[in-house]
């Protein structure tokens, strides 16, 4: 219970409107050793191309190591501390990329019944320090994220946001671009019992004074298959459907089309995601 944090902020209507849809060929594989330690693989077809990508992790009471090597030959580890120091809702990460050696930061997320804290900092001569902060209730919150180029003296990111949430409503205001877009959610519980929800998020750009406009919906045809739909003032629309075959492993279709220009051939993903 508590605002959350700033990510937070928008989250269920992003999820209805943009999570699982894609167009590429995944195939993700999960698989757990002896001693607790999880391996993912996934492959990842991007028209031509594959990208692979191996993770392990392993957790050791509030400590958790992950490990991820993918086919661009970067590897990228992170470490989670969870209640740091004996501090309930302090959570420290600690990331970094080799051979990205400007890739290193350090992390602190701070959760509390009527604020939410995540300050991070690149672990470089000159680094990039990032700072958000959520405040209010689960009902209303307000919140802002600034990142400061201490190399530069300027700051990169200034965006802030606003949530009220209802039973079964959550509408969010989101200023971004260093107050270029203004972005306005919503997501609607229609039916708790089979999932049915509604969406619709509208973005402003004032540097082109354009509008994008999604809107989309969700259903759950039984526990285990939900579908998906999608679209925006552009004409392009999308589906898809979700099978749960087993319980963690996940069977998705899904595809998108240009309404204004059926001539053009359709675009079909496919995901396969299998876990222990």
């Amino acid at each position: 219970m508590g605002p959350g944090l700033y990510s937070d902020i928008g989250k269920k209507a992003r999820d209805l409107l943009y999570r699982d849809y894609q167009t590429d060929q995944k195939f993700s594989l999960t698989t757990l050793t002896a001693n607790g330690v999880a391996i993912t693989a996934t492959g990842t077809k991007k028209t031509d191309l594959i990208f692979g990508e191996i993770q392990s992790q392993l957790r050791n009471k509030n400590v958790t190591v992950d490990v991820k090597a993918n086919s661009d030959s970067t590897v990228l580890t992170t470490v989670t501390v969870d209640e740091l120091v004996s501090t309930p809702g302090l959570k420290t990460i600690i990331s970094f990329a080799v051979p990205d050696q400007r890739s290193g930061k350090v992390e602190l997320q701070y959760l509390h019944e009527f604020a939410g804290v995540n300050a991070s900092i690149g672990l470089t001569a000159n680094p990039v320090v990032n700072l958000s902060g959520v405040f209010g209730t689960d009902v209303l919150s307000v919140g802002a994220n600034v990142s400061l180029d201490t190399a530069s003296g300027y700051f990169t990111k200034c965006n802030a946001g606003l949530s009220i949430t209802n039973t079964d409503l959550i509408a969010s205001v989101i200023l971004n671009n260093m107050g270029d877009s203004l972005s306005a959610s919503y997501y609607h519980l229609v039916n708790p019992f089979s999932s049915t929800a509604v969406g619709a998020e509208i973005t402003h750009s004032f540097s082109s004074n354009e509008n994008t406009l999604t809107f989309g919906t969700q259903h759950a045809l039984d526990p285990l298959t939900m579908v998906k739909a999608r679209i925006n003032n552009y004409g392009k629309a999308s589906a898809l459907i979700q099978h749960q075959w087993r319980p963690k492993s996940f069977f998705t279709i899904s595809g998108e089309v240009d309404t204004t220009a059926i001539e053009k051939s359709s675009k079909v993903g496919l995901s396969l995601v299998l876990k222990p």
